[in-house]
């Protein structure tokens, strides 16, 4: 019995280490420092949001930025912000990388920018189910002031949503974005009929 144990002790700590061994660490800086400029940003409905990852597997990994577009709970276009692979110049080259995305919701369209150390990504524009100002920026922290993400796995970083309705008629951003609901299956759960997901992948 104490073999076993020792087994199943030993299979965890394996499991654990080559897990940590593949993971990033992913933190967050929201918006503008500058008060005023927070003011005007949020009148303009646009979203600024840097991610900034560490971890010594970073180096030598390129990464890809999607936007996956849902409706009615079904995703039904991917689209490519940024695909670091094209050129070796995109690689990591050390264990220290941050992007700033900008997006700005208006006139019936969500526009989309990123930016990172070596380039400004084009500015891709994707057509609104609905007004605009329904829609809202949530990222996946929660409570939480860091995450873990795998390499060579894709992982949802942001979701652009309208709230879920509820029976009195109140709406809910945050418990959408907060939920342990899977991001690609948010719209089923909580009857979104559009909404999108930004995912990354470094590989």
């Amino acid at each position: 019995m104490k073999l076993k144990i020792g087994i199943f002790y030993l299979i965890m700590f394996m499991t654990n280490l080559v897990f940590g061994q593949n993971t990033i660490k992913m933190t967050s800086n929201y918006g503008s420092e500058n008060n005023e400029i927070q003011d005007l940003i949020d009148f303009e409905n646009i979203f600024i949001q840097s991610l900034n990852f560490q971890g010594d597997k970073l180096k030598g990994n390129f990464y890809i930025i999607n936007l996956e577009e849902f409706k009615n709970g079904k995703l039904i276009k991917t689209s490519t912000l940024f695909d670091g692979s094209e050129t070796d110049y995109f690689k990591i080259d050390t264990d220290n990388e941050s992007l700033k995305f900008f997006f700005k919701l208006s006139d019936g369209k969500l526009k989309a920018y990123v930016r990172g150390k070596k380039f400004g990504s084009k500015k891709s524009y994707f057509k609104l189910n609905t007004e605009a100002d329904k829609y809202a920026l949530k990222d996946f922290f929660g409570s939480n002031e860091e995450m873990n993400i795998e390499l060579n796995k894709k992982t949802a970083v942001f979701a652009i949503i309208t709230p879920t309705i509820h029976k009195d008629g109140s709406g809910s951003y945050c418990e959408v974005a907060q939920s342990s609901i899977k991001p690609e299956k948010l719209g089923e759960h909580f009857k979104i009929p559009h909404y999108f997901l930004i995912t990354i992948t470094f590989k």
